[in-house]
């Protein structure tokens, strides 16, 4: 019989011990033949990224050995560290940021010699003896990153030549079949390449240079993501100059055609390198990935017919297909399911999962599964995803309501999605409700919906979250007096603004988010250092906007317990912004707590800190809330 207990207070089996002991990040798959590798961040491991291998029906074997970390720093958010081609691996070591290659029974071997050069996203240039990748040289302390498409020879230990250079970024070089031919993605200051890329093509010359360079599609208000080459030699993208990220082909012979015109997303923000939605089977078809109000999809296109044909899954999040075998593996999740690394066999419609990203298993009677929601807010709707308390072993008392927890994603341009995630059941199991929000600037709803945040960011998403909070408030599925929200990063800031801009919320928890906008463009990284051009206005001719948006500069009207979570290393949001948050709120004397990590940087990679962070917000919404809380 089910015990009586407030919201909250129930006690729950997943632990946060539980979570990071059974829990492992996964991307990065590549092939090499009958070979699959992929990337496992382990928090056991203090965030190591290890290269695994997967022949067949073999169980799986680290092809990494320990110390190396195959992780680069290029834009800070990485992606793309690592490439298997030809029985050889090539990654990016995270603590020295050199190249090296690893061949099988071997050690790795050191390429690129030890400087202030990053790399990332390479392709391997067979006939040349080369890689060529993004490359970005820090050498220069007293002036911006420099990044090129760069060659970096396998012979002798070098930095590199650069092939394409004099914008701001690059990402996405890719060979065609022959290596005659390189394609590549490329924008500068102020835009993020969400908000509009060029992709340009070149002839590869005799001596390795690159020719008679052209552009085919973008620009400053159209974003092409993931080009490559088809084997008959045209070249497919996607882009949003339609309003939605949609597939297109371009062919010397007839220039650019789109290969299925919908009102659905098939690209992503391009914030780490190697991410992908399509990818190019044996037959010429592609295998895509689209999302359409949030959830996610599968099906194959034939570009010369433009035939269509949809594929089930139980999944509502797959993304990152690439070809192999008979089919194509992919990271599908599901309310259910939590990401995992499946195969599915064009032949049969089989699916196999291959790995899962965690061993946890949540029984059906703590399993909270989410409800897509649409709702009212400033100037039309906003979505989000509703998890209601789950945990069979417990009953509230008559008439009480659960606490809410509003979560606000990082970006702000990136997207909740629908996937087993054990840090939101965590919640839900010990009796809170949670709203995942995609508020407005969310991607995966079309171009104008991202772009309702432009010099609205830190109005507009507030405005949505507080709305979603209202909205369940009045259908009498949470209780009012019980409103949180919590957020990292750019979460971070929207729930910090949330906080100080509205009375909606009673607390709140910010994960190494912004609180001074212009500590934020004066600090921060390359990549993001003219970010808020968009999003708030140019500066420092909009200073008053930065100021008037800053919660740092509004802290006297912030009146509710906060509690703040930093890595000390981190370089995008860095630690003075959460601890010049914390010496304002303990002078107006508002309670407030503040829980620092060594060796973190934006994000938190560590068993011992994922676990603490977890139970420290969990007893601080407790003391706020007046309920026992158990870990």
């Amino acid at each position: 019989m089910a015990e009586k207990a407030k919201y909250g207070s129930w006690k729950s089996p997943i632990t946060a011990d539980a979570i990071v002991a059974e829990s492992i990040g996964l991307g990065g798959i590549s092939v090499d033949g009958d070979r699959l590798f992929w990337l496992e961040g382990r928090p056991q491991e203090g965030g190591r990224q290890v290269i695994v291998e997967r022949r067949g029906s073999e169980a799986s074997v680290d092809r990494l050995p320990a110390p190396y970390n195959a992780r680069t720093r290029v834009h800070e958010y990485g992606g793309g560290s690592f490439l298997a081609q030809n029985d050889r691996l090539y990654f990016s070591n995270f603590s020295d940021q050199r190249l090296y290659m690893l061949e099988d029974g071997g050690s790795p071997k050191a390429l690129t010699p030890e400087g202030k050069w990053r790399y990332a996203d390479a392709v391997l240039d067979t006939r040349r003896e080369r890689l060529i990748l993004v490359r970005e040289d820090h050498s220069e302390s007293d002036q911006e990153a420099v990044n090129t498409i760069t060659a970096v020879g396998l012979g002798e230990v070098n930095r590199g030549t650069p092939l394409v250079s004099g914008s701001d970024f690059y990402a996405c070089p890719r060979l065609d079949a022959a290596g005659e031919r390189l394609c590549w993605l490329q924008w500068n200051h102020p835009n993020m390449p969400w908000d509009g890329t060029e992709l340009w093509i070149a002839d590869i010359q005799s001596d390795g240079s690159l020719g008679n360079k052209e552009k085919i599609a973008g620009g400053i208000e159209e974003s092409v993501f993931q080009p490559d080459w088809s084997a008959d030699g045209s070249l497919v993208y996607v882009s949003d100059k339609a309003g939605w990220w949609n597939l297109y082909r371009w062919r010397k012979t007839s220039g650019i055609e789109p290969l299925h015109p919908a009102k659905a997303e098939f690209g992503l923000p391009l914030w780490q390198f190697g991410m992908s939605t399509y990818a190019m089977l044996p037959s010429g078809n592609l295998v895509c990935c689209y999302t359409q109000k949030g959830l996610w999809q599968l099906a194959i296109v034939d570009p010369q017919t433009k035939k269509w044909n949809a594929i089930q899954t139980p999944y509502s999040t797959v993304t990152h297909p690439v070809a192999y075998k008979h089919g194509f593996v992919f990271e599908g999740a599901s309310a259910a399911e939590p990401t995992s690394l499946v195969y599915y066999d064009l032949q049969s419609g089989e699916l196999t999962v291959l790995k899962k990203s965690t061993t946890l298993r949540i029984p059906e009677k703590y399993l909270s599964k989410p409800e897509a929601l649409e709702f009212p807010t400033v100037g039309g709707s906003a979505y989000g995803f509703y998890y209601p308390p789950k945990n069979a072993d417990f009953v509230a008392p008559d008439g009480e309501l659960p606490p809410l927890l509003v979560k606000s994603h990082g970006g702000p341009t990136t997207a909740a999605t629908v996937r087993l995630n054990p840090g939101i059941q965590f919640w839900t199991s010990r009796g809170f409700a949670v709203l995942d929000v995609n508020y407005g600037g969310s991607t995966g709803y079309g171009r104008a919906y991202m772009k309702r945040l432009e010099g609205n960011w830190g109005i507009v998403d507030v405005e949505d979250c507080a709305a979603g909070a209202r909205f369940l408030v009045g259908q009498k599925k949470v209780d009012p007096e019980q409103l949180a929200i919590f957020g990292g990063s750019a979460g971070g800031y929207t729930t910090l603004c949330a906080l100080t801009f509205t009375n909606e919320f009673k607390a709140g928890a910010s994960h190494y988010g912004i609180g001074d906008l212009e500590a934020l463009v004066r600090d921060t990284h390359k990549f993001e250092s003219r970010y808020l051009d968009r999003l708030i206005g140019p500066y420092p001719e909009q200073k008053a906007v930065y100021e008037e948006r800053s919660p740092l500069y509004s802290a006297d009207r912030l009146s509710c317990p906060v509690i703040f979570f930093q890595g000390l290393e981190d370089k995008v949001v860095p630690p003075n912004q959460a601890e010049a948050m914390v010496a304002a709120l303990k002078k107006k004397g508002i309670p407030v707590e503040y829980v620092p990590f060594e060796g973190e940087q934006h994000g938190f990679r560590r068993a011992e800190s994922i676990k603490t962070a977890l139970n420290r917000e969990l007893a601080f919404y407790g003391k706020v809330f007046g309920f026992a809380t158990q870990a």
